[in-house]
Order: C-alpha cells, then sequence, then structure tokens
C-alpha cells in the first residue's frame, strides 16, 4: 500500500531543533516498513497549531495526496499531530470516508481499513458530536442569561418614544440606570420585548439616544 505522512509541531522552537518532527518521521517510517507500505511522501507543518486546520498547508498537501490517488493513505505518529480539536479531527475522519481514503493514527490504533480501527473513529465522531452539542447548549445557556439582564440580542426591536423620553428625563435627574429600571418596573412602563427593565438595557438606551 502506498502511504504519505504527516508531522506537526506547535512552535517555532521545536521546529527549530527538529527533533520533534524528527521523532514522528521516523515513528512513521518504521511502522511503514514493518507492514510493507511504500512511503511516497512526507508533509509537514512546522511551528503550526494544531487547533484547527487554518494556517496547516501541510496536512492540506497531505489530504489532497490521498484523495487524489497518490497515496492510499495517511499516516500520523499520534492523534494530536493532525489535530487536537475532537470536531476537526470527525470532520477528517468523515472527508476520508466519503473519498474512500484510509487515515492511520499509530498511537491510539485507529486504522479506516480495519473494523476495529473504524469502531475507534466512529466511537471518536459520537463524542465530537457531543462536544458540538454541549457546545451549542452553552450558547444557549448564554443567550438567555443576557436576555433575562435585559442585554439586547439581534437587531433591537423598536421602543417607543415615550419610553425613551422617560429614561432621558430620569437620567437627566441624575438617577443611575439601576434606579431607572427600578421606576420603570414601577410605573409599567412596557420594554420592547414585553418583559422588565434591567441596568443593561437602560444603559443601551441612554447610549443609542444620545447618539441620536
Amino acid at each position: 500500500m502506498r502511504v504519505c505522512g504527516y508531522v506537526r509541531v506547535s512552535t517555532s522552537e521545536q521546529a527549530d531543533s527538529g527533533a520533534g518532527l524528527e521523532a514522528q518521521r521516523s515513528a512513521i517510517t518504521a511502522e511503514a516498513e514493518r507492514r510493507g507500505w511504500e512511503l511516497v511522501e512526507m508533509f509537514e507543518d512546522a511551528g503550526a497549531s494544531g487547533k484547527s486546520l487554518n494556517g496547516r498547508p501541510g496536512l492540506l498537501a497531505a489530504l489532497d495526496a490521498v484523495e487524489s490517488g497518490e497515496a492510499s493513505a495517511l499516516v500520523v505518529s499520534k492523534l494530536d499531530r493532525l489535530s487536537r480539536s475532537l470536531l476537526d479531527f470527525a470532520g477528517i475522519v468523515e472527508r476520508a470516508r466519503k473519498k474512500g481514503c484510509n487515515l492511520v493514527c499509530l498511537d491510539i490504533g485507529i486504522d479506516l481499513s480495519t473494523p476495529g480501527g473504524e469502531m475507534l473513529a466512529g466511537t471518536l465522531a459520537v463524542f465530537s458530536q457531543f462536544e458540538r452539542r454541549l457546545i451549542g447548549q452553552r450558547t444557549k445557556d448564554a443567550l438567555r442569561v443576557k436576555r433575562e439582564q435585559g442585554v439586547q440580542l439581534g437587531r433591537p426591536r423598536e421602543m417607543s418614544s415615550e419610553a425613551v423620553a422617560r429614561i432621558r428625563e430620569l437620567d437627566r435627574c441624575g438617577h443611575r440606570p439601576s434606579e431607572i429600571a427600578r421606576r420603570l418596573n414601577e410605573e409599567g412602563v412596557p420594554t420592547p420585548r414585553d418583559g422588565r427593565w434591567h441596568p443593561p438595557g437602560v444603559s443601551r438606551v441612554l447610549s443609542w439616544s444620545s447618539a441620536q
């Protein structure tokens, strides 16, 4: 089987020393010899972060080489050399599957050409989906807290001129946003969302109205 290797170090110091890159090359070369693979090319990214695929021309070139048929598999010595993001890794695995390519991570036994390796890759993909949903839930929770605090999200809704006038009047009298919000709620002045007034919302109105 024809394979290409990929190596990466994350800092310029590691790149300058060459030790990290050489250790990865040696591991990939040794495994290729042991399995009888033909190692056609070794791609690298020196001084590149593994948090995302951006800024990693070596990895993109390696993926292109496999997808074009130049090699049948992409081999890395360790999973974190390929990606430190589970979401990005799942994306690479899915990309390889769709293109009919093999992906091999030597440290954790991922090999899409074997049932066990494919199962492990699928398990990691499940966890990446779980992580994606957690991120989405955290975003929803954060937005909910902002709404409860009276922070305007998205495009502002139209506010009555009476509400704006009352806020500006209370501000001119020296009241702070927290006091203005309390007074507006007591007086029943409606908010754009028919909720309660909060200091951040009052501050936003004052900032907006002063710019008019």
